[in-house]
């Protein structure tokens, strides 16, 4: 793959029938900070469980219009939320802006671009919701309207644009999202309630007049029962779960670690944790391009790099 050709990284084969008997169910939200920093953990989890397994996210809404009052003073909370975040960056080793332009008005946008992603196959998916959440942790301008969803995908290999925007409003995106967030303001009694280890244990939050799930959250359902890993939790955990409700399954002995050019071509965007949890040698990789942010660079695939947001000024200077 070139980098004039490059189209999001290979997707992990299906599992339509996944022979361990196991559905993991992510719920998660593409402007959480938390969930960007657990995506290392959880890119190597579906590497090892790749046609085993079927892997299903729910978008739960983190800034919800319905339940949250516009803040009394935009700019203090604004600068708040840059230092919780740079806070949580600081426990997970995930890239934060340098500068957090507002806090996200609603999660809404950005999750129904999630959602409709998926029928342009899930490269494409992933690639799409990787871009929604640099917008946020790496640019800070969080993708929280249409305009600035078409900013921030813009250029992706692969990806249809206007068919990605028109599907955003399609009644089954709609009611697709909205099953999403039923579902994530019904827990499991589990995480009612839950204490745990800090920093983020994963407890239920309140959300309107009930919980939601913390973001993020695996459910992992199998033969053999259910488990929940809510939270910040360490990989050998999210295992754990998967011995104890699937014990007959077997972790793809290919989901093994990558070269780190490798795993630049299937992922296109690497942090530093992606390397440390991915690669063999957790090397920069060596053609990639590398983009700055307040807790550590990024290394982006050419061709995923040629039409980033990050380097539209530097463009329009005649770059």
């Amino acid at each position: 793959m070139t980098a004039a050709s490059a189209g999001p990284g290979a997707p992990e084969p299906p599992a339509a029938e996944p022979a361990g008997g196991l559905e993991v169910v992510e719920y998660t939200d593409p402007l959480c900070p938390w969930a960007w920093g657990s995506e290392p953990k959880l890119r190597r989890l579906r590497a090892l469980l790749a046609g085993r397994a079927v892997w299903r996210p729910a978008y739960g809404m983190l800034f919800d219009e319905e339940e949250d009052d516009p803040a009394p003073d935009p700019a203090a909370e604004t600068a708040w939320y840059a230092r919780y975040v740079a806070e949580i960056s600081a426990h997970t080793g995930a890239p934060h802006a340098v500068r957090l332009a507002r806090v996200a008005a609603c999660s809404r946008p950005a999750s129904l671009a999630a959602v409709a992603a998926r029928r342009q196959g899930p490269a494409v998916a992933a690639a799409v919701l990787r871009r929604l959440r640099e917008s946020v942790f790496v640019l800070g301008e969080p993708a929280d309207s249409t305009d600035r969803v078409r900013t921030a995908v813009a250029g992706l290999p692969g990806l249809d644009e206007e068919s990605l925007l028109a599907d955003m409003t399609d009644r089954r995106t709609l009611e697709r999202l909205a099953a999403d967030r039923a579902e994530a303001r019904a827990p499991v009694p589990e995480v009612l309630g839950l204490r745990g280890p800090p920093p983020h244990p994963g407890a239920a939050k309140e959300a309107g007049d009930g919980y939601r799930y913390a973001l993020p959250t695996l459910l992992l359902v199998g033969p053999a029962g259910r488990r929940v890993v809510p939270g910040w939790r360490p990989l050998g955990e999210y295992l754990e779960a998967v011995r104890a409700v699937a014990p007959q399954l077997r972790l793809r002995p290919e989901g093994g670690l990558l070269d780190p050019d490798a795993a630049l071509e299937r992922h296109l965007s690497l942090t530093r944790a992606d390397l440390d949890l991915l690669t063999a040698d957790r090397r920069p990789p060596t053609r990639a391009v590398r983009l700055e942010s307040g807790n550590g660079p990024l290394w982006l695939h050419p061709a995923y790099a040629e039409r980033h947001p990050a380097f539209a000024t530097d463009r329009s200077r005649g770059r």
